[in-house]
């Protein structure tokens, strides 16, 4: 029974989203999309505008939304029309579907060892109240030391940490659960938050490793406000704009500077993108290969390496 969908095609919303789940996708993105585009037929029903135009209108009507985003929800609907004119009891005209980027072309900021240091100490320093200082020490050293997503780190129960194995289990959320190894010394940090954690607020096994002031969870937006925040103050990022670092960047900086260390060792990346591939939780390799994308410090490596080599034939030849 269709209680998510309030549009006159409700029920062929609610029919799309239950035939995709029975496929084995998850659709959770998709699933926000859809409301929002039911929520829209709703508001401008007193328009009556056949459906193939109020998929324009609504994809239209996003100025503040990136192009790449946009793209993501018109490639939604493209599905649900699909499934429309599958149905026998449906006459449906296919949109003149505008064409949009698929990819985005941001830019992460490169975050060097130096960087990171800096930004961990001063998140260390922060007070009032006495346990945020803890919480956004471990929460950064979290994101950098294992490459896990934003948003996987504040779902991540007590439970799914070992210390003592330094191990983490992390659930699927856009890729795949997976077991995350870290170093012994982010072990020995986080021994000493989880005591200040556990005087802070309940923490059975369930509760969340990560919380805010509310004591249950640490919402996106104060996490990623803070971090935003506390970069600013480290003079990374200016007030205002989307120059600079994001909390997304530490993940980024853990996955370039583990390719630098195999680069430094001599070792050829592309056998070792699937290893990263598996411990990030990309779907495909296809999304490892973006950190491949030139960075300053992969760019002095491979320089490095290139003249070495050409001494060493040059060498050779004499």
């Amino acid at each position: 029974m269709n209680r998510i969908f309030e549009s006159s095609i409700a029920g062929d919303l609610h029919g799309f989203l239950q035939f995709k789940r029975s496929l084995g996708f998850r659709y959770a993105r998709a699933d926000f999309t859809l409301r929002e585009f039911d929520r829209f037929l709703v508001a401008g029903a007193h328009k009556r505008l056949p459906l193939d135009k109020a998929a324009i209108e609504w994809l239209s009507d996003k100025p503040g939304r990136k192009p790449v985003s946009v793209s993501a929800d018109a490639a939604v609907l493209r599905q649900l029309f699909v499934f429309l004119r599958r149905s026998p009891h449906r006459a449906v005209t296919e949109p003149r579907w505008p064409k949009l980027p698929t990819e985005s072309v941001f830019v992460p900021h490169f975050l060097s060892e130096q960087d990171v240091l800096k930004f961990v100490a001063l998140c260390a320093g922060l007070n009032r109240p006495h346990f945020r200082a803890a919480l956004y020490k471990a929460l950064p050293l979290v994101l950098y030391c294992t490459g896990i997503r934003f948003g996987e780190a504040l779902r991540l129960r007590i439970r799914a940490f070992n210390t003592r194995s330094a191990v983490l289990f992390v659930d699927t959320f856009k890729g795949r659960a997976r077991w995350v190894p870290f170093h012994r010394s982010l072990a020995r940090e986080l021994d000493r938050y989880l005591p200040a954690r556990v005087k802070f607020a309940p923490a059975g096994p369930d509760a969340r490793f990560f919380v805010g002031v509310n004591k249950t969870v640490l919402p996106l937006n104060t996490a990623s406000g803070t971090l935003r925040g506390l970069f600013q103050r480290a003079g990374m990022k200016p007030a205002k704009g989307r120059i600079g670092p994001r909390p997304y960047d530490l993940r980024h900086a853990f996955a370039i500077h583990r390719l630098s260390q195999w680069y430094k060792q001599g070792a050829d990346l592309h056998t070792r993108l699937p290893w990263l591939s598996a411990y990030m939780g990309h779907v495909d390799i296809v999304g490892t290969e973006t950190y491949l994308n030139a960075t300053p410090e992969l760019l002095d490596l491979a320089a490095n390496r290139i003249r070495r080599r050409y001494r060493e034939s040059g060498d050779a030849s004499r």
